[in-house]
Formats: structure tokens, C-alpha cells, sequence
């Protein structure tokens, strides 16, 4: 969602708050902007639609200088896509205010304002921060206590960095539920929604817990928790390097991140297995405690986690024996949920910080679950604070908004939490140690998936020009065709869906013509004759199938056929494996198609609104 940047030094910090910009544009957003106290304690405003690179134009004909302020790239939520809407947004001649959230409850005290004598100039709940906290100065209130009233006043989510040029030695954040992340200089310190856009200037981080409060000047961070008492947070050192943030040969990020697939698939797996067992430990201390006691699985997730958790089902209910359901986590929020005893209670997260989930587990901890567990890609984040155990990807950083590495390492560590369930439900030590080459072969499978590349390149021609398509798989592919799915309509814009292949029949087959590519993925498991007689209602139809196919199937090309051969796997990390192929023909489409493959319109990197 949005990027805040903040930053207070005795040097000019507009090119490190328009850097840092640069490197949350992955996050997804329409305008961006910036705020700064200048040398005569003046605010210098500057604000653009479109992208960083028209605020730096702007900016080089306006420039700004100063030694504290803020910048922040917007995706819009109240109000249009306009100048006026963007951030910061101002009070008078004192206070700017950058927000990532939404304030539910900004009319009622929008209109008291406007009593008050306060004009507003955007479309935005943002402003009613602005003026709120400036009311409260004018009251006598200093920033840190200006602040705090005026948010025991919101409803919402939100992530909060206000200054006042007439005070200008401090910045006040605070959060409550948008993640912020506090980065530690010599001299000079800085604030983000996002750990990647303060590489360039440090690598020692302070993450804000929920409800706390902050006030920033170039020596010092005080912290206060939502009671209004000192605290003092951990100081984390990441191992991200700035690198690791940045493109390197590769044209984008989710053509680099595909790739990097097998290393971060093999550091997931790292230090995780030992003598042929999986290590129950790689969930905390207390996994010896509470796996025993697993009766079910929950599984709460959105988007491409979502489909994660979907397979992750399959797992857990054909190789550890144990009953599972999968749930939208904006779903899973309104409804009365019964917890069976013994239930453990699984999110999954790319960030940590997805707003759905995440509330999804704060109310799972009220409903009697057993415990709770995350699978997320975040060390710091607030799923993994909140959770009993974690299971922590390493996908390293993920910078295109559509996710690839975040999501196959997510299956392998289903697949490895799915062996530790299992030794408690009847599944021999003998037994474990059998799956325990396919994982370890995982990583080799996709290396030879990419090998594949340049075919699918080539294939992904017939695609450019289509206005539909339609995935097709069975069983834990059902999810792998899910995931093509979304990928290809997240980055190129061509309609995708996704269907159990033998649901065809029940409505789907009415689209099925000449101009409807159908993709279907075919390993070489139990279903594959079924899958089969699926394909051949489609051919009859006249449907034009594409078909990922083990060698083994036997399948060949023939007349509105075309079968890509694929890499032998075994069935167990065949969802990985298949995934590989549908995220290259996703890319390459839309690389034809001239759409924004990192940023696609619409949509955000992590989405920490409801």
C-alpha cells in the first residue's frame, strides 16, 4: 500500500526521503509527495500524479531543501487520483501529516473542524489528522501530546508521521496496524513503512509494536506504548542488503524474483531437516508442546497465500491425516465461527502485515483455538510478533507486487510443517524420511522449470492478443491453476480464471471457443485420465489447449494441442514445480501486452487496508 518515508539529519534529506520513495514503488501507488521545514522554519510542499519520476521533475524545477521531513507515495483510498488528494497533506503554516490507512470515523470530526473555522482542500480522511493535531497545538499542546489525543479520537488503521515547522527538532509517529519501521543512524535518524527503503542509509531497525508511539529528533528515539508509558524495542540488524533490493541485470524485479527461486527455496529447507526428520524446533520453543496436541488445521490467508493454504490442505489431509479448511481471510472476519478443540489456527503472509489476516488472528485468539501459527517472509512483522509459532520463509526481499518466491516457498514450508503434523498422526520416522529427498529435490526441479524460459517465451505470442483465459487442474493443481490465473490478470490485464477441471461441465464449458486459451497443468499423478477426458471436452468444443505436461503422461502435440514438456518431479512438489512455468508465461505476456509488470495498476504490495 502506501510508502512513508521520514528522515531528521544535519544534512539535506530530500534525496534520501525521494530514494526511499523509489524503493517502496513496488508497494503500488498513483501519486506521491513531499514535505520538508526549510531554513527559514518554513513548510516547502511539493506534491505530483503519477509516478516518483514526476515528483523528481518538480522537484529539479522547485527544488527543496531541509533537514527534516517527510515524503510518502499514495494509493488511493477517500478521494480521487488528483494534486490536492495527495500526501503530505497541511494545517496552516505549521503541521504536515503522512498517513497509510484509513480513519473510519474522519466525518463526524472533519464537520466539527469545519466549525472550528478549518478549510479543507482534499477529498482525503488524511486531512482531518492534520488539522485535528494542529487544533490540539494551538490548545497549548506540545507535537508528542498533540498527536496522541487526536488519534484516541480515530477509528481505523492507520500509520501516523507528523511534524510542526515551528518546532522543527522532532518527528511524532505512531501505529495502529500499518507496520512502521524506525531505522538508526549517527547523528541523524529515519522512519518507513518498509524496511527496503532505508537500506541505502542504515541496516539497524526498531520495529513499532501496535499502538505505539514515537517521537524521533537526530539523537534520540523515545518510544511510548499505547498507555502513554516509556518503552524500550528491540534493535534489530537486517541481513537484506541494499542489493538484494535492487534489479541487477534483470529488466524487472518478478523476472529476477522468479529466478531466485531455487536459492530460496534451498534456504527455506536449510537447517530444517536433520538425519532425515524434519526439525520441530523450526517453529519455536513451543512446538514440542502444542504439535502433539493438533487435532485440525485452519487456514486463513488472501490472494496467492490463500492458494498456498489451498494446497497446503491437500497435504495435510492425504500425508499427515490431519482434517483442514481454508478460508478467505476477509470472509473468515464475519461470520460465527465454531473452533472445534484441537484446532490449530495457520495464517499465511508474504509481508506480516496483511490487514485481513492479520485481524483474522487477533480474533482467532479470542475464539479457543489451540495455538497459532504463521507462515510469513517478514522476520519482524506483526503476524510473527503476535503468533505462538512461526514458520519463516527465506524468500528474502520481494519487490514485485506480484508474488512468485514468497508463494513457492510458502508450499515448501506447508509441505514441511504438513511431516511434523504427521509423526503425531501414525506417520513412521520410516515413512517421513521417504518425502525427505523430493524436498531437498524441490529446489533442483525448479531450476530445471526455468531452464524452460525462453519456450515459454515464445509461447506466450498467442497470448498477446487475447481478451480471456481459462485454467484447468485437479486436485492440489486445482490451486496451481489458481495462482496461473491470477498471476496473468494481475500483470497483463487479460481475464483469467480458474475452474477444478471437472467442473467444465457445471457452467464454464459455455465460454469454451476458438479464441479461448485454455491452460491446462498435468503431472503425472492419480488423476490424470480424469484430467484427460477434461481436455478432450474441450477440444470438441473447439477450445485451444496449452498443456504442462510430465513426460511421462504421454501426451504429444496434435491439432489445437500444444504440450509443453515438463521436468519429471514427484507428485508431492509438483505444485511447486508447475508453478514455475505459469508465473514465466504470466511475465512474458504482459511484457508484450507494455503493462507495468512491478507495478500494476490498481493493486499494492501489501495491503494494510480492510
Amino acid at each position: 500500500m502506501c510508502g512513508i518515508v521520514g528522515a531528521i539529519a544535519e544534512r539535506n534529506i530530500v534525496p534520501v526521503l525521494v530514494e526511499g520513495l523509489k524503493r517502496l514503488e513496488y508497494r503500488g501507488y498513483d501519486s506521491a509527495g513531499i514535505a520538508v521545514v526549510q531554513g527559514d522554519h518554513k513548510l516547502g510542499l511539493c506534491r505530483a500524479v503519477g509516478k516518483v519520476a514526476q515528483l523528481e521533475d518538480k522537484l529539479h524545477a522547485h527544488p527543496l531543501a531541509g533537514r527534516l521531513g517527510v515524503a510518502h507515495t499514495r494509493w488511493a483510498t477517500h478521494g480521487g487520483v488528483t494534486e490536492a488528494n495527495a500526501h503530505p497533506h497541511l494545517s496552516g503554516d505549521r503541521v504536515a501529516v503522512i498517513h497509510n490507512g484509513i480513519i473510519e470515523n474522519y466525518e463526524p470530526i472533519k464537520q466539527e473542524l469545519i466549525k472550528k473555522g478549518y478549510v479543507f482542500k482534499s477529498e482525503t480522511d488524511t486531512e482531518v489528522a492534520a488539522h485535528l493535531v494542529h487544533d490540539n497545538l494551538k490548545q497549548g499542546m506540545d507535537l508528542i501530546e498533540a498527536v496522541r489525543q487526536a488519534v484516541k479520537r480515530f477509528v481505523g488503521a492507520y500509520a501516523l508521521l507528523v511534524f510542526d515547522a515551528k518546532n522543527p527538532e522532532r518527528i511524532v509517529v505512531t501505529r495502529i496496524a500499518s507496520p512502521l519501521v524506525i531505522g538508526l543512524g549517527i547523528g541523524e535518524n529515519f522512519v518507513a513503512s518498509g524496511v527496503p527503503a532505508l537500506l541505502p542509509v542504515t541496516q539497524r531497525f526498531i520495529y513499532l509494536e501496535q499502538g505505539d508511539l514515537a517521537e524521533i529528533t537526530r539523537d534520540t528515539v523515545k518510544i511510548y506504548d499505547p498507555q502513554g508509558q516509556p518503552v524500550t524495542r528491540a534493535v534489530h540488524e537486517t541481513q537484506w542488503s541494499q542489493e538484494a533490493a535492487e534489479k541487477g541485470p534483470y529488466r524487472h524485479f518478478m523476472l529476477k524474483e522468479i529466478f531466485e527461486q531455487p536459492s530460496a527455496l534451498a534456504d527455506t529447507l536449510y537447517g530444517r531437516v536433520v538425519n532425515h526428520r524434519v526439525v520441530p524446533e523450526s517453529l519455536g520453543m513451543r512446538a514440542a508442546e502444542i504439535l502433539p496436541k493438533v487435532k485440525q488445521v485452519h487456514i486463513v490467508a488472501c490472494g496467492t497465500s490463500y492458494h498456498a493454504g489451498c494446497v497446503g490442505r491437500y497435504w495435510f489431509e492425504s500425508i499427515a491425516g490431519v482434517p483442514c479448511q481454508v478460508e478467505i481471510a476477509s470472509e473468515y472476519r464475519y461470520r460465527n465461527v465454531v473452533v472445534p478443540p484441537g484446532t490449530l489456527f495457520l495464517t499465511l503472509s508474504q509481508s506480516g502485515e496483511t490487514a485481513d489476516t492479520l485481524e483474522a488472528l487477533r480474533m482467532a485468539k479470542t475464539l479457543g483455538y489451540l495455538a497459532t501459527l504463521t507462515v510469513c517472509n517478514s522476520a519482524h512483522s506483526s503476524m510473527v510478533r503476535e503468533s505462538d509459532l512461526v514458520m519463516m520463509t527465506q524468500a528474502g526481499p520481494e519487490i514485485g507486487v506480484a508474488s512468485t518466491k514468497a508463494f513457492t516457498t510458502q508450499l515448501l514450508s506447508l509441505l514441511l510443517v504438513t511431516l511434523m503434523l504427521g509423526r503425531h498422526h501414525g506417520m513412521t520416522a520410516e515413512r517421513e524420511a521417504e518425502f525427505v529427498p523430493h524436498l531437498y529435490h524441490a529446489a533442483a526441479a525448479v531450476e530445471q522449470a526455468l531452464e524452460m524460459n525462453e519456450r515459454i517465451k515464445l509461447l506466450a505470442e498467442d497470448f498477446a492478443e487475447k481478451q480471456h483465459a481459462l485454467f484447468l487442474g485437479r486436485g492440489p493443481m486445482w490451486p496451481i491453476a489458481m495462482e496461473g490465473a491470477l498471476k496473468l490478470k494481475e500483470i497483463s490485464y487479460i481475464h483469467a480464471e480458474a475452474y477444478a477441471a471437472g467442473e467444465l461441465k457445471h457452467g464454464p464449458l459455455a465460454l469454451i471457443d476458438e479464441e479461448m486459451p485454455v491452460i491446462v497443468v498435468a503431472p503425472n499423478n492419480d488423476l490424470l485420465d480424469k484430467l484427460k477426458s477434461n481436455m478432450q471436452v474441450v477440444r470438441a468444443r473447439g477450445g485451444q489447449l496449452y498443456v504442462f505436461a510430465d513426460k511421462e503422461t504421454g501426451l504429444q502435440n496434435e491439432p489445437g494441442i500444444k504440450v509443453i514438456p515438463m521436468p519429471h518431479a514427484d507428485r508431492v512438489i509438483a505444485p511447486i514445480v508447475y508453478t514455475v512455468p505459469l508465473q514465466l508465461l504470466a511475465y512474458h505476456a504482459a511484457v508484450l501486452k507494455g503493462t507495468d509488470v512491478d507495478q500494476p495498476r490498481n493493486l499494492a504490495k501489501s495491503v494494510t487496508v480492510e
